[in-house]
């Protein structure tokens, strides 16, 4: 290699680090956005107010939680995919709009693997199984019993077609053979609403405060988590594979930006998320509400994106789920 061409690569290396320190130094230097895409008082909403001063005080700019909802999460999914790939618009996403909903919604616009920049895992969770109190069942095998002799079918809640809740419900009557029916909602907080009231019988989700109160007074019934193991997280619940073999579902919760957000910029995310939720405090609040706190790599959680996008096509198959 001639001298000329040395002096040439040196300087296009020195350019792009005075570049990156440059975006590291000044990132961010006006409110960060991060979008949840659920209706207020659900686990993501929960958890998103949790962090959001914490990470404020981190990267020195506010974060503002903006709640948009609809379309099971996509039209906040889409709309951050659209978004300048700047860092300051993140989504705060799960299974469900991050990787399956586009699965299902011909018009989600948006490409879960390849609009998007992965920042961090921020949670995991289990799913809990919980039916209305007027229901004839205090556990999981009398509950299929009395399901199976409903010819009607039993109306169960989600956050929306497409969700994680819907899905997983779905695998669940396959696997169990139920005539279930899907009543779809504008998010886990009014879905918890239903079943808590009666609207419907039963709910297959993540926990919240407003489903824990339920429990306690009785209004519905746990009946099982959906993690193959027990949880402690859930401690008084038992794996629905204990029932029906091989149940196995776990729920993800990252942070994501739009495809083309410079690395440095992921990274600075990426530190500041890594920060906040291995403070001790932060992971008791996530365990109260049945997660746990848990940052990732990008390269982790856009490993997982891609890895649910086949993992559920053939339930979505098999239910006969189209799109819509």
């Amino acid at each position: 290699m001639s001298l000329r061409s040395c002096l040439r690569l040196l300087s296009a290396a020195l350019i792009l680090s005075l570049f990156s320190t440059s975006v590291r130094a000044e990132f961010p230097d006006r409110p960060i956005h991060l979008v949840v895409p659920y209706p207020p008082g659900g686990l993501v909403d929960t958890m998103a107010r949790t962090i959001q001063e914490p990470l404020s005080a981190v990267l020195g700019r506010p974060v503002i939680v903006e709640n948009r909802t609809g379309a099971a999460g996509a039209i906040a999914t889409r709309a951050v995919a659209q978004s300048a790939p700047d860092g300051y618009t993140l989504i705060f996403g799960n299974n469900g709009p991050s990787a399956l909903v586009p699965l299902i919604q011909k018009d989600a616009g948006y490409d879960p693997i390849g609009d998007f920049a992965p920042i961090s895992l921020v949670a995991t969770a289990p799913m809990v199984l919980v039916v209305h109190a007027s229901v004839p069942a205090t556990d999981l095998k009398s509950f299929i019993a009395f399901a199976r002799g409903q010819p009607q079918g039993i109306e169960y809640a989600t956050a929306g077609i497409g969700s994680l809740g819907h899905l997983t419900t779905e695998l669940f009557a396959q696997k169990a053979g139920l005539k279930l029916i899907h009543v779809p909602y504008k998010g886990s907080a009014p879905a918890v609403m239903a079943v808590l009231g009666g609207e419907v019988k039963m709910y297959l989700s993540t926990t919240s405060d407003a489903l824990d109160a339920g429990i306690k007074a009785g209004k519905v019934h746990l009946l099982g988590v959906s993690t193959a193991r027990s949880s402690p997280l859930i401690p008084n619940a038992d794996p629905i594979a204990n029932v029906l073999a091989d149940f196995d579902v776990t729920v993800w919760f990252g942070v994501l930006a739009a495809r083309g957000t410079p690395a440095p910029i992921v990274a600075r995310l990426n530190s500041a998320f890594h920060e906040v939720l291995g403070k001790a405090d932060i992971q008791q609040r996530f365990n109260s509400y049945g997660a746990s706190a848990s940052a990732s790599s990008p390269e982790e959680l856009g490993r997982l994106i891609a890895q649910e996008v086949p993992k559920w096509r053939a339930t979505i198959e098999a239910a006969g789920i189209k799109s819509q």
